[in-house]
């Protein structure tokens, strides 16, 4: 435990407090609904739509159009998508009916080497799309094309999918709440007035209201899982090195970096995400049995309802700590696993240990080197802080609080970044001990649902939950568990050791069964 992390924890909630009355006057503020779905085809699961459009039940045609006849319904309000390729995407659609028209004898092999053939997606901009943005949020990039598909957009098209649009993020990434000076802020389907959350922001909006079918994200503190929880979809983490990385922006060539980010699916049913994983993975799938089934009376179910109390943290709301218990009692009763507390006690100095790890990545993009405006050497951060809270700088003012979390090491002395990497690693070694390869950690995602727009700087450290599985290397699902009193989603994140995602898959599947899963947006 740093001291000093906790009485800027101190500061950042009683600064919660004052603004409190401000958020609250705020959100009195009556909130349109969304339009109501034209067809039931977008509420229907992946691996359903991609077997009708094989045997001819729907054409591609037909959905692509459903979806993106959807994104210019919800898009001027939620504000999802950076850019679009409708035409293009219209196009290959109709290719793909008339291939599945003259295959209708080859169903078998096309379901087997093209199993998302005719399937509208989504992506998330800083993955990289050809043709398409890639600025990442970031204005002194704006203009920026991918020149080329992410080796992930390459593994969707080869099985057949095809992408409509890029999805909005915060600036290069750096924020849990999805705003930048190019696309502005992306809000909740659930409530205007709320956060998409971060990084991805765009993708949780843009499949929670139906307008993609399932989405490809990026998660490197909880960039996908976080999103996911705000929007009420499944989102899953990826084991470390399953899923390229190759085209993603930002980047780095340090080792840590590319263990802890991961690129993984979103998608609004738990049963999409096994298939969706062995798409994205490829080759690397090898190995993982994501086909075999997992028989949940042998698993291991250990759970915490926080990571430790603490008077500075953000508490876990009621609701969350009630409904993870009610999935533990359902997975111990319906099908008589164990189930008990985890003894992972080391959890409550997370911040610490994930903090140090992450803000001591080295060969991280240096973002005021990006400036269109000044050399680099004219520019402090300091001043550019300043500026930006005026909104006199090219860049956002949370990028810039998280470039100072990284230039003063989040307040923990360097000479102390050793000892939590130690710490860091007898954790893991922990964790993996207890879970081996039959057991699931299921813990809170996130410690409140879907705050106000701008609320981010007072709950930052609510990201505990997730940042400590990419720094532990162990792949974890948020699993929607329906919504709370606010009528926004809740749920939780089921964690298990490495290369056992089928594990999360076969556990978010079962807690769906039980508590329904997504739920869609409020509509008029």
């Amino acid at each position: 435990m740093e001291i000093t992390v906790r009485l800027l924890g101190a500061v950042l909630k009683v600064l919660r407090w004052i603004l409190w009355p401000i958020f609250f006057i705020r959100s009195l503020r009556p909130t349109p609904a969304l339009p109501p779905m034209k067809t039931d085809l977008l509420k229907e699961s992946v691996t359903v739509l991609a077997s009708k459009i094989r045997n001819g039940e729907v054409t591609s045609r037909q959905l692509v159009d459903a979806c993106i006849e959807r994104i210019k319904d919800i898009n001027p309000l939620v504000n999802a998508v950076v850019e679009d390729r409708f035409k293009e995407a219209q196009e290959e659609a109709n290719r793909v009916d008339d291939y599945i028209a003259a295959n209708k004898n080859n169903l078998a092999i096309i379901a087997k080497e093209k199993p998302l053939l005719g399937v509208p997606c989504s992506v998330k901009e800083s993955i990289g799309l050809k043709g398409l943005s890639q600025a990442v949020g970031c204005l002194p990039r704006k203009g920026t094309i991918a020149s080329e598909d992410g080796d992930a957009v390459k593994e969707l098209k080869k099985a057949g999918a095809i992408p409509l649009c890029v999805t909005n993020t915060p600036e290069l990434c750096l924020c849990w709440e999805s705003n930048n000076y190019i696309t502005g802020c992306t809000k909740n389907p659930y409530n205007l007035h709320r956060t998409v959350g971060g990084s991805s922001g765009g993708e949780g909006a843009i499949i929670a209201t139906g307008g993609s079918l399932f989405g490809v994200a990026s998660d490197l503190a909880g960039s996908v899982r976080i999103p996911s929880m705000f929007n009420g979809v499944f989102g899953h983490k990826p084991s470390p090195g399953l899923v390229s990385l190759v085209g993603h922006y930002p980047e780095a060539t340090n080792i840590e970096f590319e263990k802890y980010l991961a690129i993984g699916p979103m998608a609004r049913h738990a049963e999409d995400l096994p298939l969706l994983l062995k798409v994205l993975a490829g080759e690397r799938a090898k190995g993982l049995n994501l086909d075999k089934e997992v028989d949940l009376k042998n698993i291991n179910v250990f759970y915490m309802e926080e990571a430790g109390y603490s008077l500075v943290a953000v508490q876990v709301s009621d609701e969350i700590k009630k409904i993870l218990k009610d999935a533990v009692l359902h997975l111990k009763t319906t099908y008589g696993c164990y189930a008990g507390k985890a003894p992972f006690h080391e959890l409550e100095d997370s911040v610490e240990i994930s903090g140090s790890l992450f803000l001591g990545l080295k060969d991280i993009p240096d973002m005021l080197a990006l400036s269109q405006k000044k050399n680099k050497h004219e520019m402090t951060l300091n001043k550019e802080a300043i500026k930006s809270f005026f909104g006199m700088s090219e860049f956002t003012y949370f990028a810039l609080v998280f470039l100072a979390l990284r230039e003063y090491n989040l307040f923990i002395p360097k000479s102390r970044f050793e000892y939590y990497c130690k710490q860091n690693e007898e954790l893991r070694e922990k964790v993996l001990e207890t879970l081996k390869d039959n057991g699931v950690f299921l813990y809170p995602t996130f410690p409140i649902p879907a705050y106000n727009h701008h609320e981010v700087y007072t709950v930052t450290s609510g990201v505990m939950y997730t940042m400590v599985c990419n720094t532990l290397g162990l792949p974890s699902t948020h699993v929607p568990l329906g919504l709370g009193k606010e009528g926004l989603p809740i749920g939780i994140q089921v964690i298990a050791g490495p290369n056992q995602d089928r594990l999360c898959f076969a556990v978010a599947k079962a807690l769906e069964e039980k508590f329904g899963g997504w739920v869609p947006p409020p509509s008029s």
